[in-house]
């Protein structure tokens, strides 16, 4: 847990450096403060789509990260937990003896002056943080939002009540710094396996944090989840079934896990005494949030292109499953970029059977992130997992070719992405749909198809 230096230590900043801006979190912190008239700037690797609107609303942002980069006026630098101890501004700010903070250690301060609602959950918590913040914003309890994507062009929302609507993070247990009261748990499954033993250790976790909750709060799960369950038996507060919420299923975004994430978002409205119709009305205008199931646009031979986060099994699988339901006629194409040596080798099986709604697996190479080259994982190996069902042996061949039939017709690896492109290029037609799909680079490849 961590020891604050100052209750006041946001309050009192003037010039905060963030090192790792572009994060979708520690950006949403960067634009809190500068909405309370502070001076901002901060780093990050690489040029996004977040910080360019973090440039648009004000914060000089720099790509690279050098010890020059560090301002000599700055009296609080906040960091990602991303970064490594070796990183050259977090040790120039550490010799030139700057207050800091880490992400997590930012929200338990905020988190600590609010009446919090966490959305957790290994997948789905992105979609209902942003379900949640909509009813609650439309029906006038004008919340604070922190979500982990990007709603109409931005990750937080500053409001004036006493409510803080945050997307709780279970990587290196960075929730734990919530103090929810409200605590939701979409779902719970292996992930970020890098970090956590097994299962066990996932829901000590989870279980750590639900034990905050004070027994006039409430934990908001599908109690009929097995994973849940030691979570559920052991927590003080008044537990409710999302799963037996009512909803009239008028979503414009597809899928029963969006469906799912609609009832979730109702019981906490209903925990909110948010009228039900009202809320129903709201949750049937949600258009979804930047890269789940994001339309691109077309090609110039009509073929649709659409982006998504998926990363993990179960969102590959939810994600397809969606498109599939929209999109009952169309050649699916999904371009996967795995994301971490480590997950992809620990979840290689689920992996395999999570791509069954798919017409055809692109593979790009594995974005490693913040890990080191592993040898024994690659997508290769992953295209092998995935061909092993399916019969007749599969060949490369042309996209048009492709009878429109329902299973996998077509597993195949590309060593980069303009190996992709070109692949795709001379094939697609308007019968088809390319859904990029991974945490990593992947949706560059949509973006350049949207170009011939």
């Amino acid at each position: 847990m961590i020891v604050l230096m100052s209750k006041n230590i946001l309050n009192q900043a003037q010039h905060i450096y963030f090192i790792g801006i572009g994060g979708i979190g520690i950006s949403a912190i960067a634009r809190m403060m500068l909405l309370e008239g502070k001076k901002v700037s901060g780093s990050d690797r690489d040029e996004t789509k977040v910080t360019e609107e973090l440039r648009k609303a004000g914060a000089p942002v720099v790509i690279g990260q050098v010890k020059e980069n560090v301002p000599a006026d700055c009296d609080l630098i906040v960091y990602t937990n991303a970064i490594g101890q070796d990183n050259p501004e977090l040790i120039e700010a550490k010799r030139l003896g700057v207050k800091m903070l880490t992400y997590p250690e930012t929200l338990n301060i905020i988190s600590k002056e609010k009446y919090t609602i966490a959305v957790s959950g290994t997948h789905g918590k992105t979609t209902v943080t942003a379900m949640v913040a909509k009813i609650m914003i439309d029906v006038g309890l004008d919340p604070t939002v922190i979500v982990g994507s990007l709603i109409s062009n931005t990750n937080f929302i500053m409001g004036k009540s006493k409510y803080f609507v945050v997307e709780a993070d279970e990587y290196k247990k960075s929730f734990h710094n919530l103090e929810p009261s409200i605590l939701v748990i979409n779902n719970l499954d292996e992930d970020h396996l890098d970090f956590y033993k097994d299962l066990a250790d996932i829901q000590d976790s989870f279980l750590h944090l639900a034990k905050k909750i004070p027994k006039d709060g409430f934990l908001i799960c599908n109690t009929k989840l097995p994973n849940l369950q030691p979570i559920i038996k052991n927590v003080s507060c008044q537990v409710i079934d999302y799963s037996e919420i009512k909803f009239i299923e008028k979503l414009l975004v597809p899928g029963e896990h969006n469906r799912q994430n609609a009832k979730t978002a109702l019981a906490v409205a209903e925990v909110l005494q948010v009228n039900h119709d009202e809320a129903v009305k709201s949750l049937s205008q949600f258009a979804g949030t930047w890269r789940r199931f994001e339309f691109k646009g077309k090609t110039g031979q009509g073929a649709l292109v659409y982006d998504d986060y998926a990363h993990n099994p179960q969102k590959v699988k939810a994600a397809l499953q969606g498109a599939r339901e929209m999109f009952p006629d169309k050649n699916i194409i999904v371009v996967f970029q795995p994301h971490l040596f480590s997950r992809t080798k620990l979840l290689l099986k689920e992996f395999a059977t999570a791509f069954v709604d798919a017409d055809e697996v692109i593979l790009a190479p594995i974005f490693p992130a913040r890990e080191v080259f592993d040898p024994t994982i690659s997508s290769e190996i992953l295209a092998e997992e995935i061909k092993k069902p399916l019969q007749p042996p599969l060949v490369r061949g042309g996209l048009s070719d492709l009878p429109l039939i329902r299973g996998i017709k077509g597993v195949f690896t590309f060593p980069d992405f303009d190996s992709i492109i070109s692949y795709l290029k001379p094939h697609l037609s308007e019968k088809d749909l390319v859904i990029t799909m991974g945490a990593g680079e992947q949706y560059k490849i949509g973006e350049a198809l949207l170009t011939f």
